[in-house]
């Protein structure tokens, strides 16, 4: 058995030589082969594998083996990606990417879009907030407030009486009759400014109009059927009782006083006619608590005060030349309201010194524009600074009577437009309601 087996191997050595020869010859040739190749070769033989695959390498691991040659994922991606990169152009307006930069600068202008979201949406809320601010409810009578002539104009109705004329107006009558022509008011829309409580009852054909001041004070106002102010006085928190104005004449038509003649003047022009932007402070303050330059017989109405030129000339007065108004118009402007406060502080200081005086507020304007317009337009300017002196600069109301007098009393003679006749003047009439010198 021995004997069979080396023989065997002995005929099989031959086989096995020539097999390993020939290995080790095919190892030769190919290590011959590499040391043959010139650095060009070798160059080119790197270049090939990149050539082949085009894909990156994380695609090529994803990929099975058998999808290797399938190209349309890759096909729909870079569309995908492309498009995308069109559309942040766009919408940036910035130069198209380019490089390695392609995932990263969509994520980074991706950032400021998302701040101005919020930025957009907090711009409404912010301007709401500021709605109720701007309209206040102080704001909108102003703004609702008819100032011009020509709007009352078209409300007056005209009515006979006997021999009479009488146009009303909403709140305000004019009455003509024996060549006079005058205007009557309510001051009871002026006593409210600053009210605490407001009272009204009849008494018979009269109206009696009670004003509770923050003070406790009450004023209180009686006026007849037709409007007439009849009694004005002040009731003190301890019962006490001052007669402000007592307007009981009961003479013939409206209470003119006939024949009375123009008072001299034994004092300078620039003392008796103050101009209001030319004064200072002392000037202003004499003028306010300055004596008649008459001698005062008797206790006057103030009808008769109102309605007699030479009778209220027996006062010094004020010309409000800081305040004029626009033609048809009763407003007073913010600016111009500024400019009361010299005649205010004067006022103030006056009233200290004696708490009854009763100042006259008169109404000027040019002599443009019907009789009727006038009367009714110088009226309501009067009526207009009397309201800023209380609501603006705390002088009371119940200190202060209001009259228009139209185109009669022109500071500069002209028929013209003429700003400076425009105006109102202030005058003391204390010592013409109490008969005191």
């Amino acid at each position: 058995m021995t004997l069979k087996l080396l023989m065997l191997a002995g005929a099989m050595a031959p086989t096995l030589a020539f097999g390993a020869a020939r290995a080790v010859e095919r190892h030769s040739d190919m290590v011959v082969a590499e040391a043959q190749q010139t650095p060009a070769d070798a160059d080119k033989n790197k270049k090939k594998p990149p050539e082949k695959q085009p894909k990156p390498p994380v695609q090529q691991q994803q990929k099975p083996p058998g999808q290797q040659q399938t190209i349309k994922p890759v096909i729909q991606q870079k569309p995908a990606q492309l498009q995308q990169q069109q559309q942040q152009q766009q919408m940036k307006k910035l130069p198209p990417p380019s490089g390695n930069a392609i995932p990263q600068k969509p994520v980074q202008m991706q950032k400021p879009v998302q701040q101005q979201i919020p930025a957009v949406q907090q711009k409404p809320a912010f301007d709401k907030t500021k709605t109720p601010v701007v309209q206040t409810p102080q704001k909108s009578p102003v703004v609702t407030k008819t100032l011009h002539i020509e709007a009352i104009r078209g409300q007056r109705q005209e009515t006979h009486e006997g021999n009479r004329t009488v146009f009303r107006e909403q709140d305000r009558t004019i009455i003509r009759e024996g060549g006079h022509t005058i205007i009557r008011h309510d001051d009871t829309e002026r006593f409210r400014l600053g009210a605490r409580e407001v009272h009204v009852e009849r008494r018979g054909s009269d109206t009696m109009t009670v004003i509770v001041r923050p003070d406790g004070s009450r004023i209180i106002t009686v006026v007849d059927a037709g409007g007439r102010l009849l009694r004005r006085t002040r009731r003190l928190p301890d019962g006490r009782e001052v007669i402000l104005i007592d307007n009981s004449y009961r003479g013939p038509g409206f209470g003119f006083i006939a024949g009375l003649a123009a008072p001299v003047v034994h004092i300078p022009r620039e003392r008796y006619i103050v101009d209001a932007d030319r004064a200072d402070p002392d000037l202003l303050y004499e003028t306010m608590i300055a004596a008649p330059i008459m001698h005062v017989d008797r206790r006057y109405s103030l009808d008769e005060i109102r309605y007699t030129r030479n009778l209220r000339d027996w006062m010094p007065s004020i010309d409000l030349d800081t305040i004029t108004f626009d033609t048809g118009s009763w407003e007073v402007t913010p600016d111009q309201a500024r400019l009361l406060e010299p005649i205010a502080a004067a006022m103030r200081r006056a009233i200290a010194r004696n708490p009854d005086e009763i100042y006259l507020i008169e109404g000027h304007t040019d002599a443009v524009g019907s009789d009727l317009d006038n009367l009714s337009l110088s009226d309501r300017r009067a009526e207009s600074v009397a309201e800023i002196l209380t609501q603006d600069f705390g002088i009371p109301p119940d200190n202060l009577t209001t009259q228009g007098y139209g185109e009669q009393f022109l500071k500069i003679p002209t028929q013209g437009p003429e700003r400076r006749n425009r105006r109102v003047t202030v005058r003391r009439i204390t010592p013409l309601l109490t008969g005191q010198n």
